[in-house]
């Protein structure tokens, strides 16, 4: 099990660092620009390991590997009283993200499974960046796939909200 600390920047752009269960700089979060979503998981010596944006038109977060490899898309379900994404890997099968309406609190699992592979929650965030603690339990996903994931719920709930007008 890995346990991650990243925050997202106040500003939408720029980089913060992700820190280890021991405080430990493991890397960093890349955002790109203030006018799009996209972003860079690089590792602690800066080089690109993953890479997550919304397409052109396109209400999906995909995930690529340094190569421009797809490595899954996400997107959202519609429901009423909880929040749910389900994200599809094109080999390794599909994980649901799970939190109730009003939490902070998300769990991933494996499709078909009730085993979770991941959880993440929000840290901060009224005054602040948000920041999240997330728990990489999995084999299939990596760790920097999975903070890719997280930011990828972050940014589709932002979109949303930004949509509804709150």
């Amino acid at each position: 099990m890995t346990t991650m600390h990243v925050s997202d920047n106040f500003f939408s752009a720029g980089e913060t660092t992700i820190y280890n269960e021991d405080k430990k700089e493991i890397g960093s979060l890349d955002l790109q620009s203030a006018f799009n979503s996209n972003v860079n998981i690089l590792n602690i010596d800066g080089e690109v390991l993953v890479k997550a944006r919304f397409p052109a038109f396109s209400n999906k977060w995909t995930i690529v590997d340094y190569a421009d490899r797809e490595l899954g898309v996400l997107k959202q379900n519609f429901t009423f009283f909880s929040k749910k994404f389900e994200y599809l890997t094109s080999e390794r099968g599909s994980y649901t993200v799970v939190g109730e309406a009003f939490s902070t609190e998300f769990e991933i699992k494996a499709d078909g499974s009730d085993a979770i592979v991941g959880h993440f929650k929000r840290e901060s965030g009224f005054f602040s960046s948000p920041s999240y603690e997330v728990k990489n339990l999995s084999d299939n996903l990596s760790d920097e796939e999975m903070l890719a994931l997280v930011m990828g719920v972050n940014m589709l709930l932002k979109r949303k909200r930004r949509n509804s007008g709150r």
